[in-house]
């Protein structure tokens, strides 16, 4: 199944507590690297870069163990792993964050393996540019790096962000950090602007609205798998992505559209559950059923 060219990721391995109209939820494992690297170890095989605190829980490093994740490049430090708690409308429609907690995670400083540097594919998740960078400058070679981020380094830190853009050879962002980022809410025109800095293809992702791939005077929107069992959204980009460059792994010429019908894939069963339990239970044969309703969708202009 996870037959793919490896793939190296970067980002946060974090201790979550999250709010939805369907429950409550304490001491999950969450974060970017987690999100990712269990729904890409669907299709490649995974090489993990983070750090964690003497408080992690045995249960994650089994997570991580069960499906086959290389974890020599995750940081063991003393003190606690950062801790995110979050909260959720009625409606789903908009997230508060009840309190964030670094912990060790504030003082990272990612470290590779040299016979890791050799990765084919790179996944830079949405940490301070500064790290992305780090992790992009010691690899050797990739034929893809991969990127995404989030609002907060967009305000905090967005001339570093530019560079991990030029970097980039694909730029994930969604589309509120697109407008906020380019300036304009057309993400055809955003996608154009982001194009301009340097990656071969931009994705913004759009929530129960989809996708929109671009390349260079192109750009195709791929919808959702519209599911009726929404529990908790958060890490659905994350998931998007690991099933986004798990299908690059598997293809020596890759179609980016069809990369976003199997990301769209993925992130429709992240959200069906809380934190990553979701993803570990996924079959190959319903990944497939996922992504033949999505492709019937384009195709036909049908509502799955």
């Amino acid at each position: 199944m996870n037959s793919g060219k490896t793939i190296l990721v970067v980002g946060s391995i974090a201790i979550d507590t999250l709010e939805t109209p369907a429950g409550i939820r304490r001491n999950m494992v969450g974060g970017s690297a987690s999100f990712f690297s269990i729904a890409a170890s669907m299709l490649a095989p995974i090489k993990t870069v983070g750090i964690i605190g003497d408080d992690f829980p045995e249960k994650g490093h089994d997570m991580f163990l069960s499906h086959g994740i290389n974890v020599d490049n995750v940081q063991t430090a003393n003190g606690k792993t950062f801790r995110w708690g979050g909260r959720y409308s009625d409606d789903y429609s908009s997230r508060e964050t009840i309190y964030t907690e670094l912990g060790v995670f504030e003082s990272f400083s990612p470290e590779i393996k040299s016979e890791d540097r050799h990765s084919p594919l790179v996944f830079l998740g949405n940490i301070q540019p500064s790290l992305q960078l780090k992790v992009a400058n010691l690899m050797i070679s990739p034929e893809y790096i991969i990127s995404d981020t989030m609002n907060l380094w967009i305000d905090l830190d967005p001339d570093k962000l530019k560079d991990v853009i030029t970097k980039s050879d694909i730029f994930l962002i969604n589309h509120e950090e697109a407008e906020q980022l380019s300036g304009t809410a057309d993400i055809v025109v955003a996608s154009q602007i982001f194009l301009e800095m340097g990656p071969d293809v931009v994705v913004i992702k759009m929530g129960a609205e989809g996708s929109y791939v671009a390349q260079k005077n192109t750009g195709v929107f791929v919808p959702v798998y519209t599911t009726k069992n929404l529990i908790d959204p958060t890490g659905a980009g994350d998931s998007f992505a690991g099933g986004f460059v798990g299908y690059l792994s598997q293809q020596p010429v890759p179609d980016f559209v069809e990369a976003a019908v199997f990301g769209s894939a993925m992130a429709s069963f992240c959200v069906e559950g809380f934190g990553v339990e979701p993803l570990m239970f996924v079959s190959q044969e319903q990944l497939t059923t996922r992504i033949d309703k999505i492709k019937a969708t384009m195709s036909e202009g049908a509502t799955i």
